[in-house]
């Protein structure tokens, strides 16, 4: 069963300080913004660039276009990458599975463009299939100019992007996500270890991805998840890189100290039954398709209560799934969320006598209420 997903705005100030220059913080489950600063800053995104690269890889293993066990060739460009590498070689070709642990835990350019073009032949027709993967996830102020996160000064995202392309990952390929927790990787005869500290620091912790240039700074991608809550931090232009860790690791405890889960309804149980007028049946079980929560600031959670509103008078035909009403989320007399109910199931119109008989109904009670 899936989650009706309720992407809101920042709904809280800043309340927190990191050694970041920006941050976000994003519940996973509910969509809820926690908190953030310069979240729609351009920003570079360094090697969390290869978070899209692998989203890409997982696509094409996916659909059948690539396999773990696949030998991919080596091209020159790809040999020659400078930067973090995990030391491929013309002269021996290595498994998708490899280049994919290469690019995630050694964090491999050489990795990200023999991965690129193994999927789309070139880079630059890669980097077109990821531009075009950003739209349609909705990072809208993200351009992308190569696999791997080199430097360019039109490589550019966003924190908020980055949460967003985030969130897609664990949800799209949540099995292929365990990659990201693993700490270390050995290829070639050498061994190298996850840069993300945070694996080492926090047991809840099972990614992302860091990235670091010269002038990005030091970034991480992170993810925990502690009592069935997942939380989703970016943290960009650190100085250090136990100032990423700390400020990512900070920005986690902050999320889940300060909040919490309010669940409203479970999907396909009914709320409540709404009268129906001029149908086949007299009510309708009324309810949301997915179980419904929202997050909320944790003292606001043990005083919140659900107020269903139905919409009122209800004429057949009704339709399954048609909006019939909302949930109002309440704490201290208001309204901090409302969200949709609709009809569980479809009623058809009566035959000739029974409208007949609900208008006039209708009607009387109407004069009644002049």
């Amino acid at each position: 069963m899936g989650f009706l997903l309720l992407v809101a705005t920042a709904a809280h100030a800043v309340s927190i300080q990191l050694p970041a220059k920006r941050w976000f913080l994003l519940d996973f489950t509910t969509g809820e913004v926690l908190t953030e600063q310069g979240a729609d800053e351009a920003a570079e995104p360094a090697s969390i660039t290869k978070v899209m690269t692998a989203y890409l890889v997982f696509e094409a293993l996916r659909d059948g276009r690539l396999k773990w066990d696949q030998r991919v060739p080596v091209s020159e460009k790809a040999w020659k990458m400078g930067g973090s590498r995990m030391f491929i070689e013309p002269r021996h070709q290595p498994t998708v599975e490899e280049l994919l642990r290469g690019l995630i835990v050694a964090s491999g350019n050489d990795a990200a463009v023999a991965l690129a073009e193994a999927v789309a032949g070139t880079e630059e027709a890669f980097v077109a299939m990821m531009n075009q993967t950003a739209k349609r996830l909705g990072m809208t102020n993200t351009h992308f100019v190569d696999a791997s996160g080199w430097p360019d000064p039109e490589h550019k995202t966003t924190a908020r992007d980055l949460a967003l392309l985030a969130r897609a990952l664990i949800r799209d390929f949540p099995k292929e996500y365990a990659l990201f927790k693993e700490k270390e990787f050995t290829y070639n005869g050498i061994r190298q270890p996850n840069r993300n500290r945070l694996l080492w620091l926090d047991p809840t912790v099972d990614g992302i991805k860091t990235g670091h240039t010269e002038s990005a700074g030091y970034c991480l991608l992170s993810s925990a998840e502690r009592d069935g809550r997942r939380l989703i931090a970016v943290t960009l232009g650190s100085d250090s890189d136990a100032q990423r860790a700390e400020a990512s690791l900070k920005l986690l405890n902050y999320g889940f100290q300060n909040f919490a889960h309010f669940r409203v309804a479970k999907g396909q149980e009914p709320v409540a039954k709404l009268r129906v007028w001029q149908g086949v049946q007299p009510e309708v079980a009324v309810g949301s398709p997915d179980d419904v929560v929202v997050t909320l600031p944790r003292d606001a959670v043990t005083k919140a209560t659900a107020h269903f509103v139905g919409q009122q008078p209800l004429i057949a035909p009704v339709e399954a799934g048609q909006q019939v009403g909302r949930i109002d989320i309440v704490v201290d007399g208001e309204v901090r969320r409302s969200v949709p109910v609709v009809a569980l199931e479809g009623v058809p119109q009566a035959g000739w006598w029974g409208r007949t008989v609900d208008a006039l109904t209708l009607w009387w009670q109407s004069l009644w209420q002049r």
